[in-house]
């Protein structure tokens, strides 16, 4: 993952499910925000699940209308 964009929880989310110690970086508390690097989609949180969902979908529909889904 060293070469990837990815998103993960705050230390004030971890600390709402008692992971302070897992995540070591900062990104903004409860808000939805949704990171894409090539094929690889992650989600902050739970609020980021739709979001997720609509980037999914964006890349999917893309590739589906390039022939490019499968390979």
């Amino acid at each position: 993952m060293q070469t990837r964009k990815v998103t993960g929880f705050t230390d004030t989310e971890e600390g709402g499910v008692q992971l302070t110690d897992v995540v070591p970086f900062l990104v903004g508390d409860w808000e939805p925000y949704v990171v894409q690097d090539g094929l690889l989609i992650t989600g902050q949180n739970p609020a980021s699940s739709g979001p997720a969902a609509d980037t999914l979908i964006a890349l999917t529909t893309a590739q589906a209308g390039s022939g490019r889904i499968g390979r």
